[in-house]
């Protein structure tokens, strides 16, 4: 029978615990909400909104091809721009997703002959960029400047370094400025994904590359913009949109705009996205404070989970994880927060490289105090 392997792959999931299935959510949800990527609580503001609908009002409901034909809008180059100017960039390339962007950027810049040196923790989209890659990719251990060291050090040609700047799973933060430092004594580039940096980390939400020092607007010490740095960023968490970008030095994105396969073939973001995601770029731009909300917030649930005996993984911006003892009981945790009123995602394998299942908690820069005693209550009353 055909896909006949297909059964036995469902078998073997449900023995496991493993089986995952979608719920989809109402329009107005009465959970509260600690699940979603959304950090700085911009996916339902006004603004954020009427900038959707006045872009379909004005460019339609679709980009009508890819940007290379029709789906290039006047919108799309003035979201560009202001990405790459707030972020410290020279130059930024958008994308229909944060996957196609890191699609993109990775096998555009590792040919054939070159060395990808991959954390051990990165994003699915980051390890798909590998495989896609006619480069060599080696995989090196868990934010690890040394490993990255010894792994250029076996290389004889073009090399680049691809990491999450802050871990989806843990939250956990990656050493950019040793990771750029050791880059630099082998020539090798940077790429790095900072889908969960931008809006919560840096100057008003800049980045984790602007916070660690590798981005920002040429001065009199750094008369240029960063020629060895390439970041990724994504519009549908801290922007509350949807889509993705590549930002870096112009010649890269050039490069990418003739070479991407993602971007030459794709069809372009939608100019709803496209139009609130630049709403919400001018909105964080006007009120920086949102971003160290965001931080606070996750600090001071660490904090309290801790304190109540839980083992809560130490946020580096806003992603606050806690571990549970298996697979099942993660599942029975998050459905019983559900059942309290509370969404919280559930991370476990194959999802998370190091095997050990958790909760994931979204520290949103909007949730009020009150909200917080609620969760904190909620999951420490159904831990396993």
């Amino acid at each position: 029978m055909a896909f006949g392997w297909i059964d036995e792959q469902a078998r073997a999931r449900g023995r496991a615990g493993l089986v995952r299935t979608l719920r989809p959510r109402p329009a107005d949800s009465p959970l509260l909400d600690l699940a979603s990527n959304d950090y700085l609580g911009l996916a339902r503001h006004p603004e954020v909104t009427e900038g959707a609908a006045e872009a379909a009002r004005r460019w339609g409901g679709g980009a009508t091809g890819s940007r290379l034909v029709t789906g290039t809008t006047e919108l799309h180059d003035e979201l560009e721009r202001e990405l790459a100017a707030f972020c410290g960039f020279e130059a930024a390339l958008v994308f229909s997703s944060g996957y196609a962007a890191n699609l993109a950027a990775i096998t555009a810049l590792a040919p054939h002959g070159s060395l990808i040196v991959s954390d051990a923790g990165n994003h699915a989209s980051l390890i798909d960029g590998c495989r896609l890659a006619r480069g060599t990719t080696q995989v090196v251990g868990h934010a690890d400047p040394e490993a990255v060291r010894k792994a250029l050090e076996t290389g004889g040609g073009p090399a680049v370094v691809v990491s999450d700047t802050v871990f989806s799973v843990d939250g956990d933060a990656a050493p950019l400025s040793e990771l750029a430092q050791v880059c630099r004594e082998f020539g090798a580039g940077l790429v790095v994904d900072d889908a969960h940096g931008l809006g919560v980390l840096g100057d008003g939400g800049r980045g984790a590359p602007y916070a660690a020092g590798l981005a920002g607007a040429p001065h009199a010490e750094y008369p240029e913009y960063p020629e060895d740095i390439v970041v990724t960023v994504t519009l549908s968490k801290s922007l509350g949109s949807q889509g993705g970008a590549v930002l870096g030095p112009a010649r890269v994105i050039d490069h990418l705009v003739n070479a991407a396969r993602t971007f030459i073939f794709d069809t372009g973001l939608a100019p709803a996205a496209t139009g609130a995601a630049l709403a919400a770029l001018r909105l964080l731009r006007r009120e920086p404070e949102r971003a160290a909300r965001a931080r606070e917030v996750a600090a001071e649930l660490h904090a309290r989970l801790t304190a109540s005996g839980l083992e809560a993984v130490r946020p580096d911006a806003a992603v606050v994880s806690v571990r549970a003892p298996s697979p099942e009981r993660a599942v029975r945790w998050a459905a019983d927060c559900r059942t309290a009123g509370l969404a919280v995602g559930c991370f476990r394998p194959p999802s998370v490289p190091d095997g050990i299942s958790r909760l994931r908690l979204t520290a949103r820069a909007d949730l009020t105090g009150g909200q917080l005693d609620r969760a904190v209550r909620v999951i420490g009353e159904t831990r396993p």
